[in-house]
């Protein structure tokens, strides 16, 4: 059952036998997927730093964290899962961050340095979205960089925020897709359902 606001998330267990330590959000999103049964803590990453960046390596008690995953289509592809957080963008070679739309889809918090969403919370049974418009212009592409650190946004007719459970983006051209940090994929079509409890995982 997703939390409820107010609500504490979590419970103090004794550790699991077999638990991994892992430290990647894009393996961590393939490890509580791959049907082996074994627990999985995280002990970096962005989804880490989310849940409270608590170390819980050699402690004989953690915390049991139900959390959401990201079900991701791109184009006609096999759906994969992410658990932190998708991002599109114009390849570097038309632009990149710089020019044309930018799409942060987030279920964690944070994107390395940048602490993109406050309100979002992996196990509310919603993903945020943080979108520039395509004429979002290069000074306040420049600002909005240089504020996201802080989680300093500015309220901005070219920037759009919502909270979803079902979304999909088609655009005019092929953008470059990154899930969890990892390798940038192609893709013109971006399906996103957000799984409620859909893992666990150990902090």
């Amino acid at each position: 059952m997703t939390i409820e606001k107010g609500q504490p998330w979590g419970t103090t267990v004794d550790r699991p036998d077999n638990l991994r330590y892992l430290t990647d959000d894009a393996a961590i999103a393939a490890a509580v997927r791959d049907g082996s049964g074994h627990p999985v803590a995280v002990t970096g990453g962005d989804l880490h730093r989310t849940v409270g960046g608590r170390d819980p390596v050699g402690r004989e008690q953690v915390i049991k964290l139900p959390i959401d995953l990201l079900c991701v289509t791109l184009d006609d592809g096999e759906p994969q899962h992410a658990c932190s957080h998708v991002l599109i963008q114009r390849p570097a070679a038309r632009g990149g961050w710089w020019r044309g739309p930018v799409v942060m889809i987030m279920n964690a918090e944070f994107v390395g340095d940048w602490h993109v969403v406050a309100r979002g919370h992996p196990n509310d049974g919603r993903a945020e979205s943080c979108a520039w418009d395509t004429d979002f212009g290069l000074r306040q592409r420049w600002e909005a960089r240089r504020r996201i650190p802080g989680n300093q946004h500015v309220p901005h007719p070219q920037i759009e925020t919502r909270s979803f459970r079902e979304r999909t983006w088609e655009f005019d051209q092929t953008m470059q897709v990154r899930i969890d940090g990892a390798r940038a994929v192609s893709a013109r079509r971006v399906e996103i359902i957000v799984e409620p409890d859909a893992a666990t995982i150990y902090a």
